[in-house]
């Protein structure tokens, strides 16, 4: 059997102080999982690594390994490497800065009426994806008060982030 690139995107990963995971310590997780050429990018839970199994199969270990690490479950979003790339070939807003455009990877397709729940919304645009929302904001992120329901279960990474895990799954 083959074996196939996956950039894993944890949830709510050394945000706001709460979830603290060393990235040493996810390395080491994904090698106990059975995962090969496992590599950590920056601190807020993005890893590459190459698997014989499933996407679901990744997935399902990761996630495992993560919840009996923290006490409670911990969610990640998979994507191989062709998935990341056309995710960013499908950026609809290829005039934003790559630290103020976020997308939201989720693991189904956002609901078709997600931007209709979009609340609080000034200068940010925002746009559905195939398993992603895309959140370009106009003066940034940090006065934002956007609320949008549909991206709560998912997990965010500006696309600098974006095409360096691009380039790194590339390798």
């Amino acid at each position: 059997m083959a074996t196939t690139t996956y950039v894993g995107l944890l949830r709510a990963v050394n945000v706001g102080g709460t979830g603290k995971l060393p990235m040493a310590d996810l390395r080491e997780m994904c090698e106990a999982a059975g995962f090969r050429d496992v590599r950590t990018y920056i601190a807020s839970g993005n890893v590459v690594f190459r698997s014989k199994g499933s996407a679901d199969k990744a997935k399902s270990a990761l996630e495992k390994a993560l919840a009996e690490y923290a006490g409670k479950p911990v969610g990640v979003a998979i994507r191989t490497h062709e998935e990341l790339a056309a995710v960013a070939a499908g950026n609809p807003f290829q005039d934003a800065a790559g630290n103020r455009l976020v997308v939201v990877f989720l693991d189904a397709p956002p609901p078709a009426d997600a931007l209709k729940h979009a609340s609080h919304q000034t200068d940010e645009r925002i746009a559905l994806g195939r398993r992603e929302i895309y959140i370009a904001y106009g003066e940034g992120m940090g006065d934002s008060k956007l609320k949008l329901p549909a991206a709560k279960t998912g997990t965010g990474r500006n696309l600098n982030t974006v095409m360096k895990l691009i380039g790194m799954s590339a390798e």
